[in-house]
């Protein structure tokens, strides 16, 4: 590798890499990705698949092969889901290989409800928010770790110092559908000693965040079925059961009033002491515009960052009965719940059902039956994470701590999910994620935005990493 000349340092390059940001380049690119309706959720609608391949054709393939990359689309193994991109460039057989990971799919653009500049499709400025469906999930994000590698590579004179692949694939917000079967069947090509990636929000918008997994979710209904039709309230009521209220009995049974699991068998394994270390000085933050956290809610014995990074939580999505927003006086015949258990790695996740099922059936609610997740698997995502004293996880901390001057925070789970899984169990790898957002940017909902701010300090820190894995100091030893 050539020796950097005495005007290239870390320090530059970070400089480097954050003026990407400052100068309009970010925005002006970050532009023409969101103008792209990649929607994922409209599968398989062949007109959002095209526009996935779009994507890459547009905006990944010329941009990734400018890096020298090599570039391969991969069709879906399952019909009617979106393509994979894998792009790679080796060095040096003997250096370490990075794999990186961002999707290009977003979640429905929701046109009616934007209220932000003109739609979700144009980005839009409005201070140190740069708004537009994809900006912070995830466009925006794999945007800047790709600029990142360019100022590397321009600085070390087209040499990265380490040998890189980097997956994009649509399909994430549609539960990455066949990306598993792909990764097992060409398992080399995806083959890599680390993940290292971006998505998801920091726990505070100023606070650099690693997060070393990330938490299953499984949905599931319960439901009481008592009869064919209502009846009149007035002439029956007092005389056939109500199954709102059965359900809402057996609900009040699951979790308590002030939020605690009350089902012994759904609760997270124990906390290990260095996952509660690593917590000790996490503080929960949504910004100026994110809900307070209820701290009366929850586990009474655990702080808020262990409640939703190290611990299991069962949520009601949906609640009804009867005929909602058009009622009658009539006593419904059924009452459904939607639900959801967020579990950590460690979770017995085959005795999820059963365990509600025993817990109902001795609390003498009998009459509600749990309906698991279809064979499709909607809804449900594995758990999985990295230990906090894992080399990589160590090598990581270090450089972020580095660049940042002060300790980030860690955290041995995401609130939320993602295919994490592929990476720890199908390649064998650790995973390592970087958020680039906050916890209130949107995503998902009308307004999704980034901070431009953010956004500045979040490339720096990945140069600054993308260095050191150049450097080639203190890496873990190759297995």
């Amino acid at each position: 590798m050539p020796t950097p000349s005495v005007t290239v340092s870390r320090a530059s390059t970070i400089a480097r890499a954050e003026a990407y940001v400052t100068d309009g380049h970010f925005e002006a690119e970050l532009a023409r990705r969101v103008a792209i309706k990649t929607e994922s959720q409209k599968f398989p609608d062949p007109g959002a698949i095209a526009e996935c391949h779009c994507y890459f054709d547009q905006e990944m393939k010329p941009a990734f092969a400018a890096m020298g990359f090599q570039c391969k689309t991969y069709d879906n193994p399952f019909p009617g889901q979106g393509p994979i991109l894998l792009a790679t460039r080796i060095e040096d057989a003997k250096l370490p290989t990075v794999l990186g990971y961002g999707h290009g799919d977003v979640v429905r653009g929701l046109e009616d409800q934007w209220t932000k500049g003109q739609g979700p499709w144009m980005t839009a400025r409005d201070g140190d928010r740069l708004y537009g469906r994809g900006t912070a999930d995830n466009k925006g994000q794999h945007t800047l770790n790709m600029a990142a590698l360019r100022t590397i590579l321009d600085a070390r004179g087209g040499k990265l110092g380490f040998n890189a692949k980097f997956m994009i694939e649509m399909g994430e917000e549609a539960g990455s559908k066949g990306l598993a079967e792909l990764v097992r069947a060409k398992k080399s090509d995806f083959a890599a000693d680390v993940l290292i990636a971006s998505d998801g929000p920091r726990v505070r918008q100023d606070r650099p965040t690693m997060a070393l997994g990330c938490r299953g979710a499984m949905n599931f209904d319960l439901v009481v079925d008592l009869r064919e039709g209502g009846h009149h309230s007035g002439n029956w009521g007092g005389l056939i059961a109500n199954p709102g209220f059965i359900l809402a009995h057996a609900l009040a049974s699951i979790v308590g009033l002030n939020g605690e699991l009350l089902v012994d068998a759904l609760k997270a394994p124990p906390m290990s002491k260095a996952v509660r270390d690593v917590l000790a000085d996490v503080e929960i933050d949504g910004g100026d515009k994110g809900p307070a956290v209820d701290l009366w809610w929850g586990e009474p014995d655990l702080k808020p960052a262990e409640r939703v990074y190290a611990a299991n939580t069962f949520n009601i999505l949906t609640f009804w009965t009867g005929t909602p927003g058009r009622p009658v006086n009539a006593i419904p015949p059924k009452a459904v719940a939607n639900c959801q258990l967020r579990f950590i790695a460690g979770t017995d996740v085959g005795d999820i059902i059963p365990a509600l099922e025993r817990h109902l059936a001795a609390h003498g609610h009998t009459l509600v039956k749990v309906l698991p997740p279809p064979a499709s698997n909607d809804g449900f995502f594995h758990a999985s994470r990295v230990e906090p004293d894992h080399p990589w996880a160590t090598f990581v901390q270090g450089s972020l701590q580095r660049s940042s001057n002060g300790k980030p925070a860690i955290i041995p789970s995401s609130g939320g999910s993602i295919c994490n899984e592929i990476f720890t169990d199908h390649l064998g790898i650790p995973a390592i994620w970087i958020p680039h957002s906050y916890a209130s940017c949107s995503q998902h909902a009308a307004d999704e935005h980034i901070l431009m701010s953010l956004s500045k300090s979040a490339v720096g820190l990945m140069a600054g990493l993308y260095w050191d894995l150049g450097e080639g100091k203190g890496l873990p030893t190759r297995t």
